[in-house]
């Protein structure tokens, strides 16, 4: 699958230049000349080698990969409107994997939490969720997706990675309830090989309120 991808990816790209040529030419009359490459857009030649380039893993995947693994989890949830309410705890377990070679991470999460019913009563739910990371060599950021069961929508965002703090830095945006757009912060720091910790941050007015905080250790 990857490498049809890739290939279907640089078929495309290297045809755009030619097609666009011919069609300039007939439409034109133009000289030979005009069918060569635009100043400054690469041949053919150029655009395979930079494609190429840019397909290359570096010291970012490496430190996504180090990441893999199982880790047990304990999260933390103010969702009560009340600032002095305790937060919802609950457990789980996430489950990181290398895919596409170690460009892609993905994490499967399973774990138990409460929530209200039709009848508006608190019960025991089964919680799952998949997220996928990497390192865009492009955009030179890292990227990262999230789903889950309890919505239909595929959350977007970017980041950077601080390595005095080793801690990454997440951005993004989600829409749970129609015309309701609600930009987000994800703040993930490792604090050793086996523990690592994270922070969800919602943008309410203009002022921030950490809404769920996530404690990994991993499984030996």
């Amino acid at each position: 699958m990857k490498t049809s991808l890739f290939l279907t990816t640089l078929f495309a790209a290297l045809i755009t230049i030619p097609s666009f040529a011919q069609d300039q030419t007939s439409a034109t009359a133009a000289s030979p000349a005009t069918a060569a490459p635009a100043a400054g857009q690469p041949n053919q030649a150029e655009m395979m080698q930079q494609m190429m380039e840019l397909s290359k893993l570096n010291e970012n995947h490496k430190l996504l990969a180090g990441l893999d693994g199982t880790w047990s989890y304990t999260v933390k949830m103010w969702m009560n409107p009340d600032p002095n309410a305790k937060p919802q705890e609950s457990k789980g377990t996430a489950v990181r994997k290398s895919m596409m070679d170690g460009r892609f991470f993905v994490m499967d999460v399973t774990g138990k939490m409460d929530m209200p019913g039709p009848d508006g009563k608190k019960k025991e739910m089964t919680f799952k969720g998949m997220g996928i990371e990497g390192y865009d060599n492009v955009k030179k950021k890292f990227v990262g997706t999230w789903v889950d069961n309890m919505g239909t929508g595929i959350m977007m965002s970017e980041g950077s990675y601080d390595p005095a703090t080793t801690t990454f830095t997440y951005t993004g945006e989600y829409e749970a309830i129609p015309g309701m757009k609600q930009k987000i912060r994800e703040v993930m720091k490792i604090a050793d090989k086996d523990h690592m910790s994270f922070e969800w941050y919602e943008d309410r007015g203009g002022k921030e309120a950490k809404t769920m905080e996530i404690s990994y250790t991993r499984k030996k």
